[in-house]
């Protein structure tokens, strides 16, 4: 016989971290050097003037500036104007 009661088992119980990704720095808001802009899978977004691509595609800004997001040739780019010039 056995030992132990059995343990139920549940096919339920297991669920990934959530990632945070999404847009941190909105249109038209300030941002400082090297802050997150966007966090990204893969390159939905493309980086723009003032701005770099990480390893992971997070976007994030060289300068402190303006966050300025537009469209060319149908895909998205954010770049970073600097608010003295």
């Amino acid at each position: 016989m056995a030992q132990k009661k059995a343990g139920g088992s549940s096919k339920n119980g297991r669920d990934s971290n959530s990632k945070r990704l999404g847009i941190k720095i909105y249109n038209n808001n300030y941002t400082y050097k090297s802050s997150i802009i966007i966090k990204q899978n893969g390159l939905k977004i493309n980086s723009g003037k003032n701005t770099f691509i990480s390893k992971n595609y997070s976007i994030h800004s060289l300068i402190n500036g303006v966050v300025n997001y537009y469209e060319k040739k149908k895909k998205i780019f954010i770049e970073v104007k600097n608010v003295y010039n």
